[in-house]
């Protein structure tokens, strides 16, 4: 029952599941970004609705009970967890080759604490999603007949989900994760 990715395939959809904030990836830059700003830990921003330490610190969310619910009752054909590497190094990881993922990145909103680093830290788009989850903590791709059941598994176990992208065919020199 491994899912390895090799069932994906051009017109599977990519459902992403809402990360906890920054879990525990990208802390180098945040202290880059402290060292640039001068920022206490303690400062409340009334847009994170805590201190910048709070949402920093926010414990990891743990995806298990939700993916396995889901795989329980859909066909789930990769999963993809956006760790240290964002998403133009944790998604390539389940592609098979000849496809790209293109993520739609007007399909849900950065939290709050994203953006706060990405404007403070005057941090470029590009390098946002190779450091960070911006938001989405797991990635999960199957067929687009299932892409209802899937969100409503995923919603009545408590997730906040979205519909953020597919898959299309690619050539070898193509860039397999386009987010536009």
């Amino acid at each position: 029952d491994l899912i390895t990715g090799k069932d994906l395939k051009a017109g599977d959809v990519l459902v992403g599941m809402a990360s906890s904030g920054v879990h525990s990836n990208g802390f180098s830059l945040v202290r880059k970004v402290f060292d640039m700003t001068k920022e206490s830990l303690d400062t409340y921003y009334d847009e994170l609705g805590k201190t910048l330490g709070e949402a920093l610190i926010a414990p990891t969310k743990i995806y298990v009970k939700s993916v396995l619910a889901l795989i329980k009752q859909t066909e789930v054909h990769a999963i993809a967890h956006l760790t240290g590497g964002g998403f133009w190094e944790n998604i390539p990881r389940v592609l098979p080759k000849n496809t790209k993922a293109v993520i739609d990145e007007s399909s849900w909103e950065w939290q709050p604490v994203f953006k706060w680093l990405q404007e403070k830290g005057n941090i470029e788009t590009y390098e946002m999603y190779r450091t960070f989850n911006c938001g989405v903590g797991m990635v999960i791709a199957l067929p687009q007949s299932q892409v209802e059941t899937a969100l409503a598994i995923l919603k009545q176990s408590g997730e906040n989900v979205w519909l953020i992208g597919h898959i299309e065919s690619a050539t070898d020199n193509e860039p397999q994760v386009i987010i536009k």
